[in-house]
């Protein structure tokens, strides 16, 4: 089969066609002929930082995450799907799970479920990493009809689904951004615009909470800006955040009694822990779908597997407005 492979990680590494065994399938997993796959920045960390990552896999490797296709086999003990099923997934391209740059995949089905009947395969591939990740923080962090939340970075890959899921449980929705067109996006998914670069964390709490602060904050910038987050949660409110790789003086937190949850949604895949809940999360993020609550954005710009480096590029150039999707053949 064909297969785009990164041969060595570096700064400069790049993608090689080749072709590559078609992998057979096993128990417990389905094989699936790929028809899109979707770029996350993890993948242009794993081709850049290579092994200083403990999560990248052995060179020659095949690289991404996210998949949208068709079940070609099944395996033993799989009866939950079958030859033909349109899947997604979010089930390789990590340490020793090949990934989704190739013509096929095996993958575990507690990884996978089946794809919204309204989506494009394009735009179930760009759901599985970006849709569990915002699922598992507005979830942790208990979220409730009627409650105000804020997420930083709406219009990014994350935070345009946590904007939407938030509104669909019920929610009161604002959220951050940096320019009139991540605002356009962020006003039409439906929350209320915030821009960071014009008002302070004090002005916007004012105006829209009165001073209260926000019931739930989800942080998908994270880092440095988590101490806005701190400042602009509720008393005893919830933080839920998707970069926490830094130093923090967490002293903010404590006196206001907040409660902070970190996501890293890769730990099903790379412990084989309880993978069975990523499954029935995007089983339950393809009904809402289906209701029309949720819908991913994708980026204007399309990209052939043959194109998968360019399609990293788009990623890290930051000019992206929505999901960057690559068109397997």
């Amino acid at each position: 089969m064909k297969a785009m492979l990164i041969n060595a990680y570096g700064e400069n590494a790049t993608f090689e066609a080749a072709d590559v065994a078609k992998p057979e399938v096993k128990a417990g997993h389905v094989l699936v002929k790929i028809a899109a796959s979707s770029v996350n920045t993890v993948d242009t960390m794993i081709r850049s930082m290579g092994k200083d990552l403990p999560l990248s896999p052995d060179t020659p490797a095949i690289l991404g995450m996210d998949f949208a296709g068709t079940v070609e086999a099944v395996g033993d003990g799989v009866n939950d799907f079958s030859v033909g099923d349109e899947v997604y997934g979010c089930a390789g391209g990590l340490a020793d799970l090949p990934g989704t740059l190739a013509e096929y995949m095996v993958a575990d089905s507690n990884l996978i479920a089946h794809k919204a009947k309204n989506l494009s395969m394009r735009e179930a591939a760009a759901l599985p990493l970006v849709a569990i990740t915002a699922y598992e923080g507005l979830q942790r962090a208990g979220i409730k009809p009627g409650q105000t939340v804020l997420v930083h970075g709406g219009s990014g890959g994350v935070g345009h689904i946590a904007l939407q899921l938030a509104k669909h449980w019920g929610a009161e929705v604002y959220s951050t951004g940096g320019g009139e067109k991540q605002l356009a996006l962020i006003e039409q998914l439906g929350a209320i615009g915030i821009n960071y670069k014009t008002e302070t964390v004090q002005q916007y709490v004012a105006k829209h909470t009165g001073g209260a602060g926000f019931d739930v904050v989800f942080d998908s910038v994270g880092g440095t800006n988590l101490t806005n987050s701190f400042e602009a949660a509720a008393l005893n409110g919830q933080v839920a955040t998707t970069v926490s790789m830094c130093e923090l003086d967490l002293t903010p937190a404590h006196f206001k009694g907040l409660s902070l949850h970190v996501v890293f949604m890769l730990i099903p895949m790379l412990h084989n822990s309880r993978r069975e809940q990523h499954a029935a999360i995007l089983s339950d993020l393809a009904q809402i779908c289906d209701s029309g609550g949720l819908k991913p954005v994708l980026d204007v710009k399309r990209f052939s597997l043959e194109e998968a480096g360019q399609a990293h590029a788009r990623l890290e150039s930051g000019k992206a407005m929505g999901k960057v999707v690559v068109d397997n053949p």
